[in-house]
């Protein structure tokens, strides 16, 4: 196996993928049959300068390339080869957000990211002339409210994009972004895969009064579906990429994608009638739809797959963050004890006591909003763990309810789908870290959507292995073969798969801690007005 692998990374018949999430940016790189054999993490932050969370570009190149030398050095030790070259390049990000740049190409205004709940008034008045929901963390939204807000910098405005569209630009000089990706800065025409005209006519006719020396399409990046060539490494992006000078130019890349749309790859759910929940930092229900919703729901974002079908997606800004507080408490308080546990295990522990506790968690309550959430209307978040004098705490409810609180604002969103628009889902594929502890986030999570949740032995790999694939059907796929058909046959035939069905005390338990949670809204509301 080993050899056939050297061959394959001397030959060039690898495919690299590197994604750039919110707390790490992860670079993978897949072999000929698809399957992870090297990669490299950097961990990051956002940081909050002047009220807006942003990164810096300083550290986006920092954190790639370190991403980047980590997978090669991993690829040296276990092979024995140094890596000059790839069959493709794929590049993700976490999706939305705002980056301007000038005729200079110059950053006119710091990144500003999807986290940011700043554009409520652009968005409403968006959403209405669209009559199309239009969110806050919305690429076109963070636009139109710089404009609103009558900001210097929007008459200088030379081109917009995302963060993986910044990086696949200045690694291959192409102003491009995957449909799945563009479908989060501009609604899509679902015929034509590209920004929907008519809409972009709207939009130029509501700001003409400004006198911009610019039209929407002038500015955006053109729209590509998966399978396309998106661009070619140059010599400037292999140094930017690899300052060793290792990496060869010439290296194809597919369309840069957003994390919703790796993440549908990554679990194998660009079909019709399936679905994946991406559970992290911040989480995400993807819904890949048959027809068209009823009506107009604030709390659900349409956006599409890679290849450019609809997807409804019910996203929440805060999943993990708070969890992971808490057992870095736990943790801190082991080694205050004199015990070093291994912070696996503890995560393990932890997460199986959860499975002790009472269906409901106890009569307990807790929001991790560590930032603002769109889903129940909080432009700032505050992290508050709550209970009664009559409530059940112990651990086991303790852990139980923050597992439940890291589905909780997405929950609403799934309740529309499935209870009010009689979405039919056949299973949903769960994948992040929350997923990792056999049966436990994937039990709560079928209790809460009341559906089959399927976990594959991949869950861990996330975006970064799913816009390698992305790159790998690029080069490898036959004539007019789909990407459903690609995966299907080319990754998951022998996949391992572990399917949950929903214990109904699981289903009731968590529809009692949801009233709670929705009665408890006006204390993190006081939280938010009173704690600053």
């Amino acid at each position: 196996m080993s050899l056939d692998v050297k061959n394959a990374i001397q030959s060039g018949k690898t495919v690299l993928g590197i994604e750039f999430g919110s707390t790490r940016i992860k670079a993978v790189l897949i072999g000929e049959d698809n399957t992870p054999i090297a990669s490299g993490n950097h961990d990051w932050e956002n940081s909050l300068v002047n009220n807006l969370w942003t990164y810096s570009v300083e550290d986006i190149w920092k954190g790639l390339q370190d991403s980047y030398k980590k997978m090669a050095t991993d690829v040296k030790q276990q092979y024995g080869v140094t890596l000059h070259t790839v069959g493709a390049i794929g590049f993700s990000a976490m999706m939305h957000g705002y980056m301007a740049f000038d005729k200079d190409e110059e950053l006119l205004v710091p990144f500003r990211t999807w986290r940011n709940n700043i554009t409520e008034q652009a968005s409403t008045e968006l959403t209405k002339l669209f009559n199309y929901n239009i969110p806050q963390r919305w690429s076109i939204a963070h636009l139109y409210q710089a404009i609103l807000n009558q900001e210097e910098h929007i008459k200088d405005i030379s081109f917009q994009t995302t963060l993986a569209g910044y990086i696949q630009w200045k690694l291959t000089g192409e102003k491009v972004l995957g449909v799945g990706e563009a479908s989060g800065v501009f609604p899509i025409d679902l015929n034509t895969k590209n920004y929907n005209q008519t809409m972009t006519d709207q939009f130029n006719e509501l700001i003409a009064s400004k006198n911009l020396p610019w039209k929407l399409e002038d500015i955006l990046p053109e729209v590509k579906v998966a399978g396309e060539n998106a661009g070619v490494l140059t010599e400037e992006g292999a140094k930017l990429l690899d300052p060793t000078g290792e990496l060869a130019a010439g290296i194809p890349l597919c369309p840069p994608e957003g994390d919703a749309g790796t993440g549908m790859v990554a679990t194998n759910s660009v079909a019709k009638r399936t679905g994946n929940v991406s559970a992290g930092t911040s989480a995400f229900a993807m819904v890949v739809l048959e027809k068209d919703l009823s009506k107009v729901y604030p709390e659900i974002d349409l956006v599409t797959t890679p290849t450019g079908n609809l997807v409804a997606m019910a996203h929440s800004n805060n999943c993990s963050s708070d969890l992971n507080a808490w057992i870095g408490l736990f943790e801190e308080f082991s080694k205050t004890m004199g015990m070093e546990v291994d912070r696996n295990k503890l995560y393990e522990t932890l997460f199986k006591q959860a499975l002790q506790g009472d269906p409901d968690g106890g009569g307990l309550l807790s929001y991790g909003y560590l930032s603002g959430e769109h889903m129940t209307h909080f432009e700032e978040g505050r992290p508050l763990f709550v209970r009664s004098s009559e409530s059940n705490f112990n651990l086991a409810n303790f852990m139980r309810v923050h597992l439940f609180t890291a589905f909780g604002a997405m929950k609403i969103g799934m309740d529309i789908l499935i209870k009010e628009e009689k979405v039919k889902l056949d299973e949903i594929l769960g994948h992040g870290g929350i997923f990792k502890t056999e049966g436990v986030g994937q039990g709560i999570l079928a209790g809460a959507f009341n559906v089959p949740v399927s976990v594959m032995e991949t869950a861990g790999e996330g975006g970064a292995w799913g816009i390698a694939l992305l790159g790998s059907y690029m080069i490898n796929k036959k004539d007019n073969e789909t990407l459903d058909e690609f995966l299907n046959e080319k990754v998951f035939a022998d996949q391992a798969v572990k399917t949950m069905s929903p214990d109904p005390k699981d289903v009731e338990g968590f529809e009692q801690f949801m009233e709670r949670y929705k009665k408890g809204l006006g204390i993190e509301r006081a939280a938010v007005d009173n704690l600053k």
